[in-house]
């Protein structure tokens, strides 16, 4: 018997401004069938969500840091508590491995234990004496009405990074999520709620392009985080600052492993089979290239890649021996495997086909199973655009130099990593690629929550990173007063039109 298919509405103070005219579908990539239906908003349910959120703004903003740091604290026990529910509603709609999915989690979790310690980070700086009679200081204040446009990848963790920086600061957040995955950011919402989150501060619209558009457009709307793809992170950036807000847009990765001679290879196959296969390999941070230094690692890496990819186990989400599960639609199944097709019509050598795959009892689940080329280079396609599914591509390095050029030259810099025992090489390393994350030994190098996110050239286009400090900044503007209180007696009025100096 057919399961019925579920309606997902915006959360939004006062409920939609009226039935959406369009819906977008939400399969279960397992078996490849519609689950649920999610409305695709207009212009009139975002200016309900900015009402809503304008109104309730103020009174936040003027609530102290600790009992915003409150609501923190409970919204944080609450996800813990939903914990097996979110994960297994987020893998039934993304498809990741249910203790992938929890990881999805805990890691927007991290960004929120950082907030619970929002009154300590929002302290300004103070300078007594700073003239004659006169100190100086600086607060931290909300900018007002903040949204977030996040991708399929991560429904949990990238809108708890924006929406708990946002939210603690003081601001109101109005989160669009991906219309592929949009379940676990609606409950996270309600979560809030839950928690004792003011009506109106958190509100989530759904929506596509045009709910974009009236995001990016909004008057109302100060600051917009966004990310997803380079291309439309830099529309989203252009299309933002046009409109006079402050906007970070994250955008593509081509992740490279470095293998150093000194490596211990063993090590590394393990690392790359959960870094370059994880999650189907639908990850910014993910390593989708590694690259050998010296013809002698090259063969020795390759002959131990293969039977380690030979050996992953491909399943449904719900299987907690599959190493990874499907892609999350059948039109990215087909780019994926689209991708496959053009390294090979490129003339990289193709070691093992992901494509065809199909898991017994689930022939209509969007399965790609694992691939790996080698012999790619740079003036190819295939390694030049971000793939974004289960496939590594093995480029070979002649030297180390060569092997610092190759992700500095790259047209995405988001993260990197090296594998060696040798600190000098992996110091030198660090100092000099151009990439924005380094991993030492560390094959997915995404920053612990109180340092910050951010890639470099086409991975983000913007001033300001993610979480951590840098997040903070970017979702407050500083104040700065400069006050003197006289004695009662009259000042020097000599100088009156002179410009004031502290000397």
């Amino acid at each position: 018997m057919a399961s019925a298919i579920r309606d997902i509405d915006h959360l939004i103070v006062g409920g939609a401004a009226g039935a959406s005219a369009r819906t977008g579908d939400v399969f279960n990539p397992n078996t490849g069938a519609v689950q649920a239906r999610v409305a695709l908003g207009t212009q009139a349910d975002l200016d309900r969500a900015v009402a809503a959120a304008q109104k309730a703004q103020p009174g936040w903003a003027a609530t102290n840091p600790q009992r915003r740091a409150r609501v923190m604290f409970n919204f944080k026990a609450l996800v813990e508590k939903n914990m097996e529910a979110l994960a297994h509603l987020l893998s039934s709609e993304h498809g990741k491995v249910i203790a992938d999915a929890k990881g999805d989690i805990q890691r927007g979790l991290e960004v929120i234990e950082f907030c619970c310690g929002i009154p300590h980070v929002l302290k300004g700086e103070y300078t007594q004496g700073a003239g004659p009679g006169i100190d100086v200081y600086s607060m931290r204040q909300p900018l007002g009405i903040g949204a977030g446009i996040t991708p399929f990848n991560f429904p949990g963790m990238i809108p708890l990074w924006m929406s708990g920086v946002a939210i603690a600061t003081g601001n109101a957040f109005i989160l669009k999520p991906s219309e592929r995955d949009p379940s676990v950011p609606v409950r996270l919402g309600e979560l809030f709620l839950e928690a004792g989150l003011p009506e109106g501060i958190l509100q989530v619209v759904h929506g596509d392009k045009e709910m974009v558009d009236a995001i990016l457009d909004h008057q109302a709307i100060s600051a917009v985080s966004f990310v997803g793809s380079s291309d439309i992170a830099h529309y989203v950036y252009s299309r933002g600052v046009a409109a006079g807000k402050r906007v970070q847009a994250m955008g593509g990765a081509k992740n490279h492993g470095i293998v150093m001679p000194d490596a211990d290879l063993d090590q590394v196959v393990a690392d790359l089979s959960g870094a370059a296969f994880g999650s189907a390999g639908e990850r910014c941070m993910a390593l989708p290239v590694v690259v050998p230094v010296g013809e002698k690692t090259a063969i020795a890496l390759r002959e131990k890649l293969i039977p380690a990819i030979e050996n992953l186990r491909v399943g449904v989400s719900t299987d907690s021996d599959a190493h990874y599960g499907p892609v999350v639609t059948a039109i990215h199944k087909k780019r994926i495997e689209d991708w496959i097709q053009t390294g090979v019509d490129e003339g990289a050598e193709l070691v093992v086909d992901g494509r065809g795959f199909e898991l017994q009892g689930h022939e209509g689940g969007f399965f790609v199973g694992p691939t790996l080329f080698d012999h790619v280079t740079t003036s190819m396609s295939a390694y030049k655009e971000e793939i974004f599914g289960p496939v590594l591509q093995i480029v070979r390095a002649q030297d180390f130099e060569h092997a610092v050029r190759l992700p500095s030259e790259h047209q995405y810099g988001n993260g990197v990593a090296i594998f060696t025992r040798n600190g000098h090489a992996a110091r030198e390393f660090a100092a000099r690629v151009n990439v924005g994350m380094v991993g030492i030994n560390v094959p997915i190098p995404v920053p612990v929550a109180y340092h910050t996110f951010g890639g470099w050239k086409r991975s983000a286009f913007g001033d300001t990173n993610q979480h951590g400090m840098e997040g903070v900044k970017f979702w407050t503007k500083v104040k700065t007063v400069t006050q003197r209180w006289p004695d009662g007696g009259v000042g020097d009025t000599a100088n009156a039109f002179v410009i004031p100096t502290m000397g």
